[in-house]
């Protein structure tokens, strides 16, 4: 029975023991990870250290890990760099960094705009664009291929030939149409925006300029010179 009661009692002894160290060690590491632990921080943090910089940041501002050379240092920021997303907890609000083919994203899973070499596509980054869709290398997305589109086609012109309407019985007439949208870059090309073709009219002298004047000037003189030999004849009638 007494050595029953002494294996006990070392056994709850060892335990103590036990918990002690776990407790030391544990007071040891925190000791380490955050040394000089300060309420009295500047630039946003709530607490902070002199090794590890922010250890939590004041209300509204997110905490983020910056690193420099091997060590990372922690800072409070008004608003996430880029590459990185903000998310907000009832403890802490914490920056997160995007995907490594996000150059700034939403969440994890929602790019909104791709590093160099992808391109975006439903908060996706590719390398290429799916099926029906094209690269914009403008603005590194994958865009709806866009084809060429043309008015309708405009009446056609009088029949011609060398400019004129006259003095000749087989000319050329032609019709034109304008483009209304140009295509993208896989988008199916624009047609021809004007056409010609063979006319026949009924074959007429063209007026010349000179002739055409004098026809005009004696048309003028005509009505004058009957006025003059009507009021002639009425003169003799009077003399008669």
């Amino acid at each position: 029975m007494q050595l029953r009661l002494i294996s006990w009692f070392l056994i709850t002894l060892n335990f103590m023991e036990y918990i002690g160290s776990q407790h030391a060690s544990r007071v040891r590491r925190q000791g380490r990870m955050h040394p000089n632990v300060s309420q009295g921080c500047q630039g946003g943090c709530a607490t902070c250290s002199d090794y590890n910089g922010c250890l939590s940041c004041k209300p509204r501002l997110f905490f983020v890990l910056e690193r420099i050379g091997m060590k990372q240092i922690g800072v409070c920021l008004s608003s996430c760099p880029s590459g990185y997303y903000g998310t907000r907890y009832p403890d802490i609000n914490k920056c997160t960094k995007c995907k490594a083919d996000c150059e700034t994203c939403f969440t994890r899973n929602f790019c909104t705009k791709c590093k160099s070499g992808f391109y975006l596509y439903s908060g996706k980054c590719l390398e290429n664009c799916p099926e029906g869709l094209e690269t914009n290398n403008h603005t590194m997305e994958c865009t709806s291929i866009v084809h060429c589109e043309a008015s309708e086609w405009s009446p056609w012109s009088p029949c011609t030939k060398k400019g004129k309407t006259c003095g000749f019985k087989r000319g050329n007439e032609v019709r034109v149409r304008e483009i209304v949208q140009q295509p993208s870059a896989r988008g199916n090309p624009c047609p021809t925006t004007s056409e010609s073709r063979k006319c026949i009219v009924q074959r007429k002298r063209c007026q010349k300029e000179g002739k055409g004047k004098k026809n005009r000037e004696e048309k003028r003189r005509k009505p004058n010179e009957e006025s003059k030999e009507t009021r002639q004849e009425n003169k003799d009638l009077e003399c008669q």
